[in-house]
């Protein structure tokens, strides 16, 4: 998309090999598998029936637009990214752009919130009708028992984790091409429908039913963004994270598509939307024969999978934060033999669980991408601001029109998102004001204490 670029100046440097609390374990194939990891689980299992519902058989157009709008704001993460290698991500970009605290934490508590919130609906889906295939329980407790198991792998290790990752990976990524294997079967022996794909609902407006779709579709890109909380445990971040963030976000795109195509051929849009369990129904529909606990099995990986990755970058941002001064103190501490930040762990694994109590998943899905909205928009402009700030290592550089792309497809996505989403979304920034005002008048107490010592 662009080029490495070495920069000196009279501003801040950041030596990208400079100290830190966490250990650098991450290679470039383990970061390539991380990115693609939390991106395939981020959704596609459980929302291709909802995004039915908004464009028919043409399940694969919203998909491709929303790979495309998912890439202009990667432009902008592989620069800062690569720029300030620091735990944090987007509230430490607003922190440096724009010198706002209350900027900076409400960008910050966005990415938070947004990444505990899609915990909590990845938690309900991996309780739903994929779970129910092997056992038949309570939603809501099994999606809290499953974010205390997520937690404690967390808190385990990032090389753990990430190696765990790396097997989870493989197998939702066999569990898309297992979807297009049974599909092109299908077509073999003459089955199913291609002239769905070019099929909209009836009396709907092409144009809008893609734009409608491609929010909901957006989804499925997120988690891409989370790569930017774990680049001090990188290594040479200035040189694999640009590959490895577009190399999966690109692979990801190009499945997604194929699954979306082969959705379509299987079955009719009406029944796809029925099920919670959509990609379930297409290898049913299939007839070739594979066991739906097989699958189901794939599908509860994919989830989890989803579901940890977002939870390891609500933990390192919640300590990215902390170690900014944009939230308490408290939260820097890490486990002294583990290096994991537990206190930060324990924080957004409950917040994460009373969110499992509110809220269906298709409210979850489009509240998180109002809410990375914000942070994206935030993030793109911050690109531009910053590109007066010279440093003296080597990082990569976007094309500037892809920023400027990047605000415009935020903006035209932020303007169709529903009352109700806006209304949830609010009333969870508003909690992160309210926690912003008590983080301050403490530290000022704090402060007022010592001084007076």
């Amino acid at each position: 998309m662009s080029h490495m670029s070495s920069e000196t100046g009279t501003a801040r440097a950041i030596d990208t090999a400079a100290p830190t609390k966490l250990a650098r374990s991450i290679t470039g194939p383990l970061l390539f598998l991380f990115i693609l990891g939390d991106v395939l689980g981020a959704g596609i299992y459980a929302l291709m029936g909802v995004l039915s519902d908004e464009v028919g058989g043409v399940l694969w157009a919203p998909l491709v637009i929303a790979l495309l709008m998912a890439l202009l704001t990667a432009g902008s993460y592989a620069e800062l990214v690569t720029k300030y290698p620091r735990a944090g991500g987007a509230a430490v970009f607003a922190d440096r752009a724009f010198g706002k605290p209350l900027l900076s934490f409400l960008v910050g508590f966005s990415m938070l919130a947004a990444g505990v919130t899609s915990a909590a609906g990845l938690a309900l889906a991996f309780s739903g009708d994929y779970l129910a295939t092997f056992v038949d329980v309570p939603v809501v407790p099994a999606a809290l028992v499953f974010l205390v198991l997520v937690a404690c792998l967390n808190a385990r290790g990032i090389s753990e984790s990430l190696k765990t990752n790396v097997v989870m990976t493989v197998i939702e990524l066999s569990g898309l091409l297992t979807v297009i294997a049974v599909v092109a079967v299908m077509l073999g022996r003459g089955d199913g429908d291609v002239g769905r794909v070019v099929e909209f609902p009836n009396g709907s407006s092409p144009a809008l039913a893609i734009l409608g779709g491609a929010i909901i579709a957006y989804y499925s890109f997120v988690g891409f963004e989370t790569s930017a909380n774990v680049v001090e445990e990188i290594k040479d971040p200035s040189r694999v994270y640009p590959r490895a963030l577009f190399g999966a976000l690109i692979t990801a795109g190009v499945m997604y598509a194929l699954v979306g195509l082969a959705a379509s051929i299987a079955l009719p849009p009406a029944e796809l939307s029925r099920s919670s369990g959509p990609l379930l129904a297409v290898v049913g529909a299939s007839g070739v024969g594979i066991p739906d606990w097989v699958f189901s099995l794939i599908a509860l990986i994919a989830v989890a999978n989803g579901a940890l990755l977002t939870m390891i970058m609500s933990s390192r941002l919640t300590y990215g934060m902390a170690e900014q001064g944009l939230l308490p103190g408290v939260l820097t501490r890490v486990l002294p033999n583990r290096r994991t930040p537990w206190v930060a762990i324990v924080a957004t694994t409950v917040v994460a669980m009373l969110l499992t109590l509110v809220g269906d998943l298709s409210t979850l899905a489009q509240t998180v991408v109002l809410l990375l909205l914000f942070v994206f928009l935030s993030t793109n402009v911050a690109v531009l601001v910053l590109r007066r700030d010279h440093v003296e290592h080597p990082h990569f550089r976007v094309w500037t029109f892809v920023p400027v792309l990047g605000v415009a497809s935020c903006v035209l996505l932020l303007t169709q998102q529903s009352a109700t989403v806006w209304l949830f979304a609010g009333v969870l920034l508003v909690v992160g004001v309210v926690l912003y005002v008590v983080a301050r008048i403490v530290t000022r107490r704090t402060s007022g204490d010592r001084t007076q010592v």
